[in-house]
Parts: C-alpha cells; structure tokens; sequence
C-alpha cells in the first residue's frame, strides 16, 4: 500500500558557529547596565560582581568579552566542587558560570568565594536567578551572596528582537529580508529562547522540504490559529 504522504527528508543535527567577539555583542536597554560593567573593569564596585538573566540572554557572551580582556579562566559551576581553586586563581581572574541552587555544593562555594576575597582576585558569576535568592543553609554563605552586586538582564525590547533574529539567522548562513524579521518578531514570544527557537525551527523545515527561508514559509509555521 503506498502512502499519501511524501517522506520527509532527515535534518542532521550541525553544530552552528556563534562569535563572542565584542563587535558581535547586540547592545539593547535590556542589556545595556551589563555590557558597561564589563567595560568598566576594574573600576567595578566589588572585585565578585554577579550577572543575572534568562537562558540565552547574552551572560556567556558578556563572560567571554570579559575574559577575553583579562585573561580569566572560565570554570562551569558545576564543576566548582572537583576544581582545584588555587589553581584557577593563577591570572587573578575568573568566570565562575551557570551558578544555580539545583545541586549547588555550598561548602564549596563558601570556600570559592573566601578564596577569591584572600587571593584578591576578580570574580564574573552568571546565573539565571538572583543570588540572593539561593535558599542555602550556610549563614555566611547568604549573607556574603545578598551582598554581592549583580546586574539584571531582561527581556529584549522590539529593535534587539530583531537584530538578534537577523544574527541567529546569521549565525547559520541564513539572510532573512525585513518583511520576514518583522514578521516573526511580531508573532513569537519577547524571549532569546522564543527568537532562536523560531530561527532554529524555520531552518529545519527550509532543509526539510528543500525550500528557502521566506516569510511564506514563516506564515505556514507561524500562522495564528
């Protein structure tokens, strides 16, 4: 029996290539506080400064422009509790990234951050949630983390919405006309993650069905019911 449907064509899953260069960076007012404390350094107003904000929101690109000028050692938070700390002390500047309570080691955070402050060494942490928020059980631990400064990214406003769909698409050798951007901006969710999942999903289904990224396209995935 032969089936009415046309098989569809497989996607390989390809790794996409993102620059963390600074000219690369899209400056918005979401994002704007951050990106000047990192061109601050070192005039910052504590040696550990926290950045905060959603998946996606630019805290790793911000880490990789400040460890670029430093030279910080980045080191996966995760990872905190079998790091040998001294060690990653040794330029007297590190990115400790994707800090999260879900299965945070406090004695080993209480130990990192003491480090820092005896070795005298400037700290970049990234989370997705405020720091003073951690429900830890360590006293000095909260206490030490509700006073750290932070600096909060948000949402993207309509203009970084835009651009940042124009660089995902970029990203993956997709040009897309401004009929097309204003298009999906208008119809996905204020978000990194909603704005790279709609550049993501409309490259699958352009490979898929042999077919250019158009706005025809996007008005057949995105249309509104």
């Amino acid at each position: 029996m032969t089936s009415a449907l046309a098989p569809r064509q497989l996607v390989l899953a390809l790794d996409h290539s993102v620059s963390f260069a600074r000219d690369d960076f899209l400056r918005g007012p979401s994002n704007a506080a951050a990106l000047t404390l990192i061109d601050r350094w070192p005039d910052w107003p504590d040696r550990i400064v926290a950045v905060i904000g959603p998946e996606g929101s630019g805290k790793s690109h911000l880490a990789a422009i400040w460890a670029e000028v430093t030279g910080a050692r980045v080191l996966s938070a995760k990872l905190l509790s079998m790091t040998d700390l001294p060690a990653a002390f040794v330029t007297g500047a590190l990115v400790l990234e994707d800090l999260e309570f879900a299965g945070l080691d406090e004695r080993a955070l209480f130990h990192f951050l003491n480090l820092a402050r005896e070795q005298g060494a400037f700290v970049l942490i990234t989370s997705r949630s405020p720091l003073s928020t951690f429900p830890v059980t360590i006293r000095d631990l909260a206490s030490r983390m509700r006073a750290l400064p932070s600096v909060q990214l948000a949402a993207p406003d309509d203009t970084l919405l835009r651009a940042l769909i124009v660089k995902l698409a970029a990203d993956r050798q997709i040009t897309m006309d401004e009929a097309l951007v204003n298009y999906l901006a208008n119809r996905i969710e204020r978000s990194f993650v909603a704005a790279r999942a709609a550049v993501h999903r409309l490259d699958e289904e352009a490979m898929r069905q042999h077919r250019p990224v158009t706005r025809a396209l996007a008005v057949e995935l995105f249309r509104t019911p």
